[in-house]
């Protein structure tokens, strides 16, 4: 369910941000030859989902959503979601 929740908000980023979603897919990337993102839509795109869901990207993983699919970049994100403290803890 949460899956489906970061993939609407991230389609919806993508078009708020002018780029057209139609056809994108699980299996589409985001960099080059997918969704066709360059550096900075996919840091604003990443600054989007960290303002939405409370994550954050560590280094290393922001520079390689490029090579994600729209598939694992909603895993990844779920992943950051599971593994946040809860409120209170």
């Amino acid at each position: 369910m949460i899956d489906a929740e970061i993939r609407r908000f991230a389609l919806a980023s993508l078009r708020e941000m002018n780029f057209d979603v139609e056809g994108l897919d699980d299996d589409s990337l985001l960099g080059p030859a997918g969704a066709d993102l360059d550096s900075v839509a996919l840091a604003e795109l990443g600054i989007r989902v960290e303002d939405r869901f409370g994550v954050t990207f560590a280094d290393d993983e922001a520079e390689q959503l490029a090579a994600m699919t729209i598939g694992e970049f909603c895993q990844a994100v779920a992943g950051l979601l599971a593994a946040a403290p809860t409120a209170g803890s």
